[in-house]
């Protein structure tokens, strides 16, 4: 497994106490540059492998940096630590992303990044938990994590443990039937511990998710499936970290994260095409010039 960054450890304990002491509103201005440094470097790895997913890497940015920063109860020297919460990238093609924040918080060394999907390298197309601190369970065959995760917060309520679980899904993903047996469960099991963040880019590998297979009335579904839907704009750090708040109603949260794939970058945002194309040089560092601004 990587070894951790004992530095940006350091500096994101230190900057993770800050925004979690502070008013929400005055997190923002920090959440917001993290997420654009997180950005920059889903770009970059993705430049040098010549492969990923970057369109909804760039979507789900925001969600990672609320959940890592301002959520969830985490130690990047500690990462089997058995109190932490636990997350759960169920889109697990959108590993450049997940990696990306993980270094940021110091789970392993930046420089990493740079290894990518290369031969030999931890950083593969899809988190494995064995060899990447920080990754809960490999995730990659989608309608996978969710009941992993249901599991997880299962678990923790037999034990009478207080730590949550955190699950981020693609709403693509949400096709596969996998899930909706998870929903039922955490439902019937009262897993209040329990909070499933859905990023609605609306868009799926080669079409709109409405035009393959409709999902509305998306909140109404998951209302129905005795859960609290929380409707918010994935890309205000502000409603996430409100959404993500714990369940006061004894019942699991679904937080709909209304996002743009292909985020912060004008000619990649809402276009199915970036949902696994890689820019060219000359596109590369046009990202790289909006991201940074």
């Amino acid at each position: 497994m990587l070894p951790a960054d004992p530095t940006r450890s350091a500096a994101y304990r230190e900057i993770s106490q800050r925004i979690r002491e502070s008013r929400p509103e005055d997190a923002v201005p920090e959440l917001e540059r993290i997420s654009a440094e997180v950005r920059q470097s889903i770009v970059r790895m993705i430049d040098r492998a010549q492969l990923g997913h970057i369109g909804g890497d760039l979507s789900v940015t925001d969600i990672l940096v609320a959940c890592f920063y301002g959520v969830l109860a985490l130690d990047p020297e500690r990462p089997r630590w058995e109190g932490r919460d636990r997350f759960v990238l169920s889109k697990g093609h959108c590993a450049a992303a997940l990696y990306s924040t993980l270094a940021h918080c110091g789970f392993f060394h930046t420089g990493e990044l740079d290894t990518f999907m290369a031969p030999l390298s931890a950083l593969n197309g899809h988190p494995n938990k064995i060899k990447v601190p920080g990754v809960e369970t490999n995730t990659g065959a989608l309608g996978h994590g969710f009941p992993v995760a249901t599991g997880c917060a299962l678990g923790a309520k037999l034990d009478g443990a207080t730590w949550r679980t955190v699950v981020v899904l693609g709403d693509g993903e949400l096709q596969e039937g996998s899930n909706w047996e998870a929903a039922m469960t955490a439902s019937h099991y009262g897993l209040s511990s329990l909070t499933v963040v859905i990023d609605r880019n609306r868009l799926q590998q080669g079409a709109r998710t409405e035009e393959t297979k409709t999902l509305e009335p998306l909140g109404d579904k998951w209302r129905s499936f005795g859960w609290e839907v929380r409707e918010v704009d994935g890309h205000d750090h502000l409603a996430l970290l409100k959404a993500l708040e714990r369940s006061t109603t004894g019942r699991p949260v679904a937080v709909i994260a209304n996002t743009i794939k292909g985020k912060g970058v004008s000619f990649m945002e809402d276009r199915v095409e970036w949902h696994h194309k890689v820019p060219s040089s000359e596109q590369v560092v046009a990202a790289l010039a909006e991201l940074a601004r």
